[in-house]
């Protein structure tokens, strides 16, 4: 069996997720349906819901269910804009740093291209992590134009916390509302929806061992979202369609689970973590660690993720040469796996393209074992060291190749 340190993509399901979404996929029945059969499908909705909500600090009526984190990201970004827009002309500001996911990135982007949105790009520090000061100076230079301030909890790539509760509060003094992606964030740091001020929170099932294609977006209850889809009038008519019954009780099911064991488990995931920087280090001494470090566990890095970057080689011949060894990594996101070209959070983080490109993500989640960073430690100088010689040639290729292409 490989050696999978790439949880932040997807995490294996788990036990308790799996008994539901089999239970429930051997029933039938529309939760929108008058007879038993949907009312019982309803009744694991709501259960579902109630589950769902504690687990993540809302009240059940905030719960809208979603096919995952960037349907939910699409919905509350545009959502919120429209909204805002509607109300005032004035309001095209989104306040935004460049380290988002893309399913709040390119979101933005679309607004400015098709519907008269400003972004207003945040600047970040070394670690990614944007200052509350520097969102204050953005929203005082015009308050009557922003629309949304949008920032994540924690970045899926180098696994650094964001200021969320302070930029929120200080947002609030201006009545403009605040969207947060916690999908990475949900199941592995304390959070509270309600505590932390912000309008709308973005969570996810598969990132916490649910399944793939649920996920929820967290409204608060004065909060006006115009719907992305219209139909059926389900989730408050905020999200028109049918409810996928099995994958909401699953994904009910795991958070219950991880939020449940959260202290234990956070604490087993940093300590873990820890060992596998030090072997790192160790293993390959040019590695240099990205991120906050949070070696006590005080809520600033997420404690299964271990972002580096290698010098003198590419993450894609790294990660290839690690997936021949055993072991299963990521360069960044797995949402632009494939794509030729550095990771957007690091070039943000002000590193070179050379330097980024030279990424990889180890990420821990709920079925590692200490054997498995051992693993990853014997496999790394090896597969370091053909990589590096390797080098940039197949970069320095596609350069030459592209620049031909423009004449």
């Amino acid at each position: 069996m490989p050696v999978y340190l790439d949880h932040a993509a997807t995490t294996p399901i788990s036990a308790q997720a799996l008994a539901a979404l089999t239970r429930e996929l051997s029933r039938c029945g529309n939760p929108s349906s008058l007879h038993g059969s949907g009312r019982r499908a309803r009744r694991v909705v709501e259960e579902a819901r109630e589950v769902l909500a504690a687990a993540a600090g809302a009240h059940p009526s905030e719960v809208i269910f979603t096919s995952g984190g960037t349907e939910a990201d699409n919905l509350a970004v545009k959502g919120l804009y429209w909204s805002r827009r509607d109300e005032d002309p004035r309001r095209r500001k989104i306040i935004c740093p460049p380290v988002e996911h893309h399913a709040v990135l390119d979101t933005v982007e679309w607004l400015e291209k098709h519907e008269g949105a400003r972004a207003c790009w945040l600047p970040v520090d070394e670690n990614g992590v944007v200052s509350v000061d520097d969102v204050r100076a953005e929203i005082e230079a015009d308050p009557g134009a922003a629309a949304l301030v949008t920032v994540m909890w924690a970045n899926n790539e180098d696994g650094s916390v964001q200021p969320v509760e302070d930029i929120a509060r200080l947002a609030r003094e201006y009545g403009i509302p605040v969207h947060t992606d916690a999908v990475q964030a949900f199941g592995s740091l304390p959070l509270s929806f309600a505590g932390s001020g912000v309008a709308t929170m973005a969570v996810s099932g598969h990132k916490i061992g649910g399944p793939v294609g649920v996920g929820a977006l967290l409204v608060g209850r004065a909060v006006k979202l115009t719907p992305v889809q219209h139909g059926g009038g389900q989730e408050r008519d905020v999200r028109s369609g049918t409810l996928d019954t099995p994958a909401i009780a699953a994904f009910a099911a795991a958070a219950g689970a991880a939020v449940g064991s959260l202290p234990e488990e956070g604490r087993r995931l940093a300590r873990l973590r820890e060992k596998l920087i030090a072997g790192v280090a160790g293993a390959v001494p040019e590695a240099v660690l990205r991120g906050t470090p949070d070696p006590d566990l005080a809520g600033l890095w997420l404690p299964g993720n271990a972002h580096f970057t290698f010098p003198g080689c590419e993450g894609d011949s790294l990660l290839f040469l690690l997936d021949l060894a055993g072991v299963e990594s990521s360069t960044g996101s797995a949402c632009t796996a494939g794509v030729p070209r550095p990771s957007h959070v690091l070039l943000a983080m002000g590193l070179s393209e050379e330097q980024a490109r030279g990424a990889q993500r180890f990420s821990l989640g709920h079925t590692s074992p200490e054997a498995d960073v051992e693993t990853l430690v014997a496999a790394l100088p090896e597969a370091y060291e053909r990589a590096r010689r390797a080098g940039m040639a197949g970069h320095a290729s596609s350069i030459r190749t592209a620049g031909t292409q423009d004449l």
